[in-house]
Parts: structure tokens; C-alpha cells; sequence
């Protein structure tokens, strides 16, 4: 197989699933492990990917992949963790959800719940969740940012401050080994402390991509956060300290 060709069909693969490896890459191939971290450096070097160990992932500045790709990165894992996620929230709970594609999952797996009120600071769940008349939609104000049908800005903060929910589910660009929970925009970071400040129970919804990525900015610690949903388990020493912290984690 000519090199570009297959390091073209790993960039594909890169970008539908959010990360490769090394092992899983030389099977598809049929080629040695040796020859795959090459195409990886490769790709690497010229900033399409960001090695990493095993394997390698997208880069992680925020405006590498636009959201309609972003949707369909980890699509299966991310139902899976909606699905568990919304399993968790009763009928007639008030719930926050706020920006990002696995949250617009989770709001698509509440459709057939009942009696429910959803707030939210994206356009996006408002627009899935309108086609369910037994749900109230509360939509926060704010400053528009379009990339992504996100609310964001001290409005956005000051709306969210009135309320006290049930349940509010987040999501992140990034969770390191220490248990950080991190994103790239500091005015999203601050609408999303003021979520996790105003919720009796918070969801963190976030496919395990985000655990070789970073980002400059902290929400929260897991400490924060009463239950993580994933698709993998997490680095050992971040799993004893969720323990520490009493912060449930649910692989999906």
C-alpha cells in the first residue's frame, strides 16, 4: 500500500474516532508496528496529529476540528455514555445541560423521558429537545458563540445563578491526570462553575479522547463531580483518587 495513501486513511480514521494506535494500525495494514510510528511521526511533524503514547490523536486546539466533525468523532461511544447518563435522570428532575456534542447526545437520549425541565446555554439541545412537548426548555441568555451554539458570558452566569438543579450535565475539552477538568474558553469555564455551584448532583459526560488532550483553562477538580461517564477506565492513580473524592465513575 503506497505510504501516502495509508497515512491519508489514518488521518480518517484520526479524525472520525479522535485517536489511533499504534497496535490497532498495524492489524488494519498488515504491517509492522515500526512502520505505523513512522507514519505517525510523520503526520506529527507536519501538525495533522500529536503523538501520544500507543498511538496518536488530533491536535488539540479547538479550531483543528469544526463541530459537525466533533459530532462524529467517537459517535458510538458517546451514545453509550448518553444513554447511561440519561438512564441516571428521573422524570420530573429539573437538569442543566450545557455545551458540547456528547451533552446534545444525552439530550437526545431524554426525549422520551417526562415532566422534566431542561435549562441549557446551547442552542443545540434546545432545538433536540423541542420536538418533545412534555419537556420544558428554558434557554439562558448570553453572547452567541456561533461555532457551536453555545451561551456564554456574565449574562449566561447571572441566569444560571437564579436556579438550583437536580442535575446538571457538563461536558470538557480535556481531563488531565490530576484530576483537572479543563477547557479552552475562560468566559464557557465560567458558566460551568456556576453550573456545578447551582447543582445538587453533577454528570461530567466525556469519551476517554479527552484524557490524552489539554487545555489552558480549569473548571473543577472530579472532587467536584459526583459521577463520571466514559468509555474507558481511568489512569489507575486518578481512579484511587475518585474513590478518595467519592466521585463515581461509570464505564459505558
Amino acid at each position: 500500500m503506497a505510504e501516502n495513501f495509508r497515512q491519508s486513511e489514518i488521518l480518517d480514521i484520526a479524525r472520525r474516532k479522535g485517536r489511533v494506535s499504534v497496535e490497532k494500525l498495524a492489524r488494519r495494514f498488515q504491517t509492522s508496528a515500526q512502520t505505523i510510528r513512522k507514519d505517525l511521526s510523520d503526520l506529527s511533524e507536519s501538525g495533522q496529529l500529536k503523538r501520544v503514547h500507543g498511538g496518536a490523536i488530533l491536535p488539540e486546539t479547538a479550531s483543528v476540528i469544526g463541530y459537525e466533525d466533533r459530532r462524529q468523532l467517537n459517535h458510538n461511544a458517546k451514545t453509550r455514555i448518553a444513554k447511561a447518563c440519561a438512564h441516571d435522570i428521573p422524570d420530573g428532575a429539573c437538569v442543566f445541560l450545557n455545551i458540547g456534542t456528547t451533552t446534545e447526545a444525552v439530550a437526545r437520549e431524554l426525549l422520551q423521558h417526562d415532566a422534566l425541565t431542561v435549562v441549557t446555554n446551547n442552542l443545540n439541545v434546545a432545538n433536540i429537545l423541542s420536538a418533545a412537548p412534555q419537556i420544558d426548555v428554558m434557554v439562558a441568555g448570553g453572547t452567541l458563540r456561533r461555532s457551536d451554539g453555545g451561551l456564554i458570558g456574565a449574562m449566561t452566569t447571572k441566569f444560571i445563578a437564579q436556579f438550583k438543579f437536580d442535575h446538571a450535565v457538563i461536558g470538557c475539552s480535556a481531563l488531565d491526570e490530576d484530576g483537572d477538568i479543563l477547557d479552552f474558553d475562560i468566559q464557557e469555564v465560567e458558566v460551568s462553575q456556576t453550573i456545578i455551584a447551582r447543582s445538587r448532583a453533577t454528570f461530567l459526560v466525556s469519551d476517554c479522547s479527552k484524557f490524552d488532550r489539554s487545555a489552558p483553562v480549569k473548571i473543577a477538580t472530579l472532587e467536584s463531580i459526583h459521577r463520571v461517564y466514559t468509555d474507558a477506565d481511568l489512569p489507575p492513580e486518578l481512579a484511587q483518587s475518585c474513590v478518595a473524592w467519592d466521585t463515581d465513575l461509570r464505564v459505558c
